[in-house]
This record gives C-alpha cells, sequence and structure tokens, in this order.
C-alpha cells in the first residue's frame, strides 16, 4: 500500500485523534479519505499530520517526525494562514519573505530524503467574517502574499499547486463567506468539502496519471 500524508495546521488538523491515525479529524482530510478509499479499496493507508496553530517554521522543526519518517508517497501541505494571523494578534508571525525561504528549506530536504515523493501545495485563502473583519484588508493582502509564495514554491520544485483562494471567492456568491468558512478562516463542512474536492482531484490526476 501507498501512503498518502495531509500535512498542516488547524484547517488540516481538524480535531484530529493524534494518538490514532485511522481517526483523521472532521475535515478534508478524512473527505478525500473517503473518496479515494472508496475508489481503490486497500490501496492506501491515509495519515493527517496537521497541528492546529502551526506556521511554516513550525511545520519545518517537525519535518524529520511527521514527514521523513511517515515515508509517504503522497504528501499535501497547507500552511500560511497562521503566519499571517499570529503577526496581526501576537506579533509573532513570520514575514512574507521568511514564509518563502523556509518552505523552499522544507521541500528540498524533503525531496532529498524521499526523491520519489508527490507534493501538493495548497493554496492558503481567508474570507471576511467573525476573527478577521476588523483587520480584513491586512488578513487579505497577506495572505494573498502567502498565497503567491506558495504558488512560487510549487513552480520552483515542479509541484502540483492547488488554487483555492478563487473557489473560495467565488462560492461567497452562493452564501455568506460564514457559510464556508466559519470564522473567516476554519472551514464549515461545506467548505472542508470544497477543499476535498480540489484535492481528491489532483491527488487521483497523480495516481493515474
Amino acid at each position: 500500500m501507498k501512503t498518502i500524508v495531509f500535512q498542516g495546521d488547524s484547517i488540516t488538523d481538524a480535531g484530529r485523534n493524534r494518538d490514532n491515525d485511522s481517526e483523521r479529524g472532521i475535515g478534508y482530510p478524512t473527505l478525500v479519505s473517503a473518496e479515494l478509499g472508496f475508489k481503490y479499496p486497500g490501496e492506501f493507508i491515509f495519515i493527517n499530520e496537521g497541528i492546529s496553530g502551526n506556521r511554516i517554521v513550525d511545520l519545518y522543526a517537525r519535518i524529520k517526525r511527521d514527514i521523513i519518517l511517515r515515508r509517504p508517497d503522497y504528501l499535501t501541505i497547507l500552511i500560511g494562514i497562521n503566519d499571517v494571523w499570529h503577526e496581526i494578534n501576537d506579533r509573532n508571525g513570520v514575514d512574507n519573505a521568511k514564509f518563502f525561504r523556509v518552505y523552499c528549506n522544507l521541500i528540498e530536504e524533503i525531496k532529498t530524503m524521499l526523491p520519489d515523493i508527490k507534493i501538493f501545495i495548497l493554496e492558503p485563502f481567508v474570507l471576511k467574517a467573525s476573527a478577521t473583519q476588523k483587520a480584513y484588508g491586512i488578513f487579505r493582502r497577506e495572505t494573498e502574499m502567502r498565497a503567491e509564495s506558495a504558488k512560487a514554491v510549487a513552480e520552483k520544485y515542479s509541484l502540483t499547486f492547488i488554487p483555492l483562494q478563487k473557489k473560495f471567492d467565488e462560492a461567497e456568491k452562493k452564501a455568506e463567506a460564514s457559510y464556508w468558512l466559519s470564522d473567516g478562516v476554519h472551514p464549515t463542512s461545506a467548505g472542508h468539502e470544497l477543499i476535498a474536492r480540489e484535492v481528491a482531484l489532483a491527488l487521483e490526476g497523480a495516481i493515474n496519471g
């Protein structure tokens, strides 16, 4: 069997049980695991390694334990919103230049240790709701900067980039922001389904490619 690891912050974490790999939380990792597990029974192990509150530097700090030693065949990464949010709230974020630099270091080390791995970079996103509305201009501008850096990382290392901000912007035209992202950051069940559809599509393309 091949292994798919979902990596990121609270959006990926989604209340997972960290003592049991088979309990992947209530977010998009579980939805993707359900769809691909149904289509390809017994072919994949699905592991959620997201940790709430993580910035790019936190993810990099646990690269060995939660990525390298897992030896995944496929890895998805969604990171960036806390690099912005922590700066706005606590002045402990990660500026965009450092975000890009550390992200590059992360990918280079993963590819050195796991040369055959297929990596998927998810675009960080934000909408205007309870947690973001007071500083939404800053949230949006800075998140878009991290999104541009994430895309640049994907392009630099020939990785698959999964756009999400435009998908959420389009979804907001159908229902208010909090319908998709409860506080402007954390997805509702509908928001997780939006992410899951894009991730499953990309993974399936690689599986069958």
